[in-house]
């Protein structure tokens, strides 16, 4: 499933520039994620970036896009073609 940002988000935009994606972008009032775009980082890390590297854990599974770890690797490699996913 794809993440979302939660409401606790303080706007500092440290997960943008680490989504691997380009599915994270400035928001009002806090950063958005694009769910066509999020695979989890599935194909590219070992865990969530977004969630990684908030000060405050304000990422979060999103459950009204839930996808099976294939489909978010389907997904990564739809995003990334040509390319061998380091993470599946």
């Amino acid at each position: 499933m794809a993440y979302k940002i939660t409401d606790k988000c303080i706007a500092c935009g440290s997960c943008i520039s680490e989504c691997p994606n380009g599915a994270i972008h400035d928001g009002d009032p806090y950063v958005v994620i694009k769910p066509e775009r999020c695979t989890e980082c599935v194909g590219a890390h070992e865990k969530p970036e977004c969630w990684v590297t908030c000060p405050i854990g304000a990422p979060a599974p999103d459950p009204d896009h839930k996808e099976s770890r294939e489909e978010l690797l389907a997904k990564w490699k739809k995003l990334h073609p040509g390319k061998t996913p380091a993470y599946v």
